[in-house]
């Protein structure tokens, strides 16, 4: 069996003259998690609409569970499960009729019932069963989202900021079921604002206006930056931050708590500039030293690179 779950290969989508999705390609083997990390406007819900089926593509293609998104969109949704950011299920009917519900539509017939109590079992819903779904927290409506997702077996899932609006032990409970259900073959495609929540993916992939800019595992990603981050202790913080990011040199910069992450290109240089432009304009500078990057690094600097490139 084929172990490549998706296969982009110059995927692009415009409305008009505006280049939603520009060119990208990657591709995600069976089992693994990954990551779709971009801003707002980036492109990431324009390219999940395509690689379900739902839009096609201005250029380029993919191939989703082996079919072809251009030419077999009908199969390429049956063999999917998706769930969005939104929950999207009937809250007027308990958690029983919203699987039962989406089992009918999937065909599931005699193994329903079963196939029922199996997802109740895994997501941990049992007892919920004849609740109205309305009444869930929101971390137990996440649970009977991905539970609708998987009913049917599919050996692609995406996920679309499942667990935006939810508390952290609902998050981390929701991501301990995504880790089983990768574990059983499964291939996930997770779009997320959550940088921890990056951290677990296999490989990660950074979208900004349309373009990839990056993709690997987190570990490669911030070695790109490692040794090129400087941590600025300075007063006053936000002062400093409009000041330094118009010198040349610069790439991102980040406020953590009382300092400033910077991405540089010359690390002498950079201090250089800093200490001038601190005597200029008033700012304090406690200590600059060089520090190892975080993935929201990475992701602050390519995407601010980026958007001053255009």
């Amino acid at each position: 069996m084929d172990r490549i779950a998706i296969e982009a290969q110059g995927l692009t989508r415009s409305f008009d003259k505006l280049l939603a999705v520009d060119h990208i390609s990657f591709k995600l083997c069976y089992g693994e998690i990954f990551g779709f990390l971009g801003p707002n406007g980036a492109g990431k819900s324009t390219t999940i609409r395509m690689l379900t089926g739902i839009l096609a593509p201005t250029d380029g293609g993919a191939r989703v569970a082996s079919f072809d998104i251009n030419k077999d969109a009908e199969k390429v949704k049956e063999s999917i499960g998706y769930m969005s950011q939104r929950f999207s299920l009937y809250l007027d009917l308990t958690v029983e009729e919203n699987l039962s519900f989406y089992g009918r539509i999937y065909r599931l017939g005699a193994e329903l019932r079963k196939r029922i109590s199996e997802v109740l079992d895994l997501t941990g819903l049992e007892s919920w069963r004849g609740r109205l779904a309305g009444e869930l927290s929101g971390g137990l409506k996440q649970r009977l989202a991905l539970a609708s997702a998987i009913l049917h077996r599919p050996r692609i899932l995406f996920l679309d900021e499942p667990t935006a609006g939810i508390d952290p032990l609902a998050r981390r409970s929701l991501w301990e079921l995504l880790y089983m259900t990768a574990e059983e073959g499964v291939a996930l495609f997770v779009t997320t604002h959550y940088m921890e929540e990056a951290e677990r993916c296999n490989q990660i992939a950074v979208i900004s206006q349309g373009k990839l800019l990056t993709i690997g595992n987190p570990k490669e990603l911030k070695d790109q930056l490692s040794g090129r981050l400087l941590e600025v202790q300075c007063a006053p913080l936000m002062k400093a931050s409009r000041v330094f990011s118009g010198l040349p040199g610069m790439g991102g910069i980040t406020a953590y708590g009382t300092a400033l992450h910077i991405h540089v290109h010359d690390e002498q240089r950079a201090r250089a500039s800093l200490e001038q432009a601190a005597r200029t304009h008033g700012i304090t500078l406690f200590s600059v030293q060089p520090i190892s990057a975080s993935l929201e690094d990475v992701f602050s600097s390519l995407t601010e690179d980026h958007e001053r490139s255009i």
